[in-house]
Parts: structure tokens; sequence; C-alpha cells
């Protein structure tokens, strides 16, 4: 585990990037995180008294000094570092010029409302384009802002089955247990972040570029279908739709998961000199020369007779053996963790994937930093997730000039 630096830092990728998040739980907050890795100072507008609606989406949530609740839920902690925190009341118009004075001193407008709601605000895209020419807006929905479903709401869980993920997730419907199932982390969610992250970095190199800004549509639905990536080819190229193969692989054989003596082990031979590997180590090389084997294809179209010979192999020995066995002749294998394992990982800990934050209300917070790895302006954890309204005080008058007698008239007005 490491902590944050005090050393002098390097510069930031996007350190001249200012980012006015309206987005809230899991996408846009997702992608407005991997700019605040990068450097970006990122102003999250949330409800006055409220605030992300992953602030209450607990237990757990961080705990104190003495080990009590504190009113952090650990969900919206995985979303929310390196951010400042200003409530402002947007359906008043007063919250509203606020948005829009505040979207006139940043690069980027985030936000992940219903198609049109942010229009009768006046925060609409065009509305903030004619006080900001070059803005960026990026508006995240389910199913973006044209098409049938448009004005549908759209949620990770149901993108997930109406995009196709769970088509193809889950064990094979003729074996036990079989049907769909969703993915263990709201996948679809996190990766419309991820495209958002590399849309709007685009966009502001075009606009550094031409001065030219402009609007970004990202929509659950086409980042699912999108990153169905070889199912979808497979589907386009075969006009067959893909099935649930579980722990298999539907065009490598074997790729999936074994019962060890005691455990499982994940065995992926990508090549043919891998699979001949394996069998040799498990004391089979009759296998590797056996004419229904001897190629991949051969051996998906036998998959049915040769992995149950192979099951019955690997259940001989145990995970660590076979790990050994399998890592001297650079076979891909490894164990099938739960997250204890993972953060016990020699690997995961020598990479220093969790950092240990000061927070102002838990004392400190254990976060896992960006994997973005980058030697000249690297991302990192630079604060943790912002209490709700942290920086109201200090972003209104830093950016917008208020007096704290200003401020507080308009926390008495109910607009902060």
């Amino acid at each position: 585990m490491q902590t944050i630096s005090t050393s002098a830092p390097k510069p930031k990728a996007l350190g001249h990037i200012r980012v006015l998040d309206l987005s809230r739980v899991l996408a846009g907050p997702w992608c407005s995180q991997n700019l605040a890795d990068l450097g970006a100072d990122v102003i999250k507008i949330e409800r006055p008294g409220a605030g992300d609606d992953t602030r209450a989406w607990g237990p757990p949530y961080a705990k104190d000094a003495e080990g009590r609740d504190t009113r952090e839920a650990a969900y919206y902690l995985a979303a929310n570092r390196g951010k400042r925190s200003v409530t402002v009341d947007i359906s008043t118009e007063q919250g509203q010029a606020l948005i829009r004075a505040l979207a006139a001193q940043s690069d980027v407008v985030l936000e992940n409302y219903k198609v049109g709601q942010l229009k009768r605000y006046g925060l609409d895209y065009e509305s903030l384009k004619a006080v900001k020419p070059d803005l960026v807006y990026c508006s995240v929905t389910g199913f973006g802002q044209d098409g049938p479903y448009a004005h549908r709401a759209g949620y990770d869980f149901l993108i997930q089955g109406m995009g196709g993920l769970m088509s193809v997730t889950g064990e094979r419907d003729d074996l036990p247990g079989g049907g769909p199932q969703k993915a263990g982390v709201a996948l679809c969610d996190l990766m419309t972040g991820m495209y958002a992250t590399i849309a709007i970095q685009a966009a502001l190199i075009h606009r550094d570029r031409t001065g030219e800004g402009q609007y970004i549509d990202m929509a659950l639905l086409d980042v699912q279908v999108a990153m169905l990536a070889n199912m979808g080819s497979n589907y386009l190229n075969s006009g067959k739709a893909p099935k649930r193969w579980g722990n298999a692989h539907p065009n490598i054989v074997p790729y999936q998961t074994f019962a060890c003596a005691d455990g499982h082990i994940i065995v992926a031979t990508g090549n043919d000199g891998q699979y001949v590997k394996f069998v040799e180590a498990g004391g089979r090389p009759e296998l590797a020369t056996d004419p229904r084997f001897v190629t991949n294809p051969l051996r998906v179209q036998n998959r049915d007779i040769l992995v149950p010979i192979l099951a019955g192999m690997v259940a001989t020995k145990t995970r660590d053996e076979w790990i050994a066995l399998l890592e001297a002749v650079n076979v891909p294998c490894g164990p099938i963790n739960d997250l204890d394992d993972v953060y016990k990982n020699p690997q995961v800990q020598a990479r220093g994937m969790v950092v240990d934050v000061p927070h102002p209300t838990a004392g400190s917070t254990k976060l896992v930093r960006s994997p973005m790895r980058l030697s000249a302006s690297p991302a990192d954890v630079r604060t943790a997730p912002p209490t709700l309204g942290q920086h109201t005080d200090e972003v209104l008058g830093e950016l917008l000039g208020h007096t704290a007698e200003d401020i507080a008239a308009l926390r008495a007005a109910g607009v902060l």
C-alpha cells in the first residue's frame, strides 16, 4: 500500500483542464474520476442535502478513527476521488445562473440527465455553448439522444441484457446452472465511462487544434454493442447468434477453468504449442498427437470429447502443483482469487494498486489507484473523494468572485 507523496509533483497531463461534472452514480463519475486522476480540476455539482445517489448506497461505509461508520459509502468512494464538491440546486434560477457561470470557466461539461431535461433549465449544450463557444459537452444516457428509445431511462443491468452481454455470459444452457448471468460489476457503466474519457480527450485535442468545441453523445447501449468485440464479429460473419459458454471459450480449446484436487485453475492455451506443453506437463503426451486434437480448430470441433479427458487429468494434482508445472513451461495459467487474495497478491502490492489517502471525516481511506502509468505526466490520486459540498465556498470564491456574504445569502435562499 502506498501513501500520497509529499515530494514535488510532476506535471499533470490534464492539469490545464477544468471539468464541470453534473453526473451522478457511475458512468459519468467514472469518466470524471479518470480525468481527475490525469490532473484535471473536476468540480462535482451535487444536490444540496443529498448529493450523489451513491453517497447513500451502503453499507459498507468508510470508518473513522474509532471504527464508526462515516457518511461516506464505499460505492461513492470508488468513483469520486480527486474532485471538488459544490452543492447547487439547479432547479432554481439562481442555481442555473451559477452553473452557467461555472461552465464559462470550464473546458468540459459532463452530464447524465435524461434527454431534454437540462434544456428546461437552460443548461443544455446549445445554451452553454452560447457562454463558452469552445466548450466540450458530453452527455451520457442509456440510449443516446435520438432513436425510438431515446427517452427511456437506462440502467446497467438492463443494458447488459438488451445489449447482448448476458446472452453470452453464464453457464451453458445444457449444463447445471445454465442460463443468462450479468457481470459481477456494472461493466457497461464502467466501459461507458472509459469511452467517454477517450472521447472527451479527443474533443479537447480537436479544440486545441481548431478552436472548435463540440457535443459528445454517449449511450450505454451503443457501448454495450461495441464492447461485444469478437462475439459481435462472430455473429456478423456467421449469421449465428453466439451462445453462452460458461468459463470456456467459443473459439479456443482448452481455454477455461478446470477443477484441481483442491480448487480451480484457469488454463489458457492460446496456440497449439502451448496445448502440447499442457498435456505433456500433465503426463498425457498422447493427447498432443491424437489426430482429433492436433490443431485448435479440431479441438474446438471435438471439445466434448477432449475437455472431459483434460478435466480428469487436471483433477489429479493440486492448484499449486499445476501452476508450478505450467509456469515452468510457459503455459498461461492462474488461480481464481477472491478480493482478499487479490489485495494480498505480491504483484498487486508491488504495483502499489492500493493508496491510503487522507480524508476529512475518516482520517484516511484506502482507494484503488489509477492503472494508467505515464512516465512524464503520471495519473495519481491527489485527494480523497470529497464530502458533500466540501468545496462550495472555495470554488464560488475562487472562480466566480463570490464573497462570504454572497455565499451565505445563496445558502440561506436554499440555492446551495
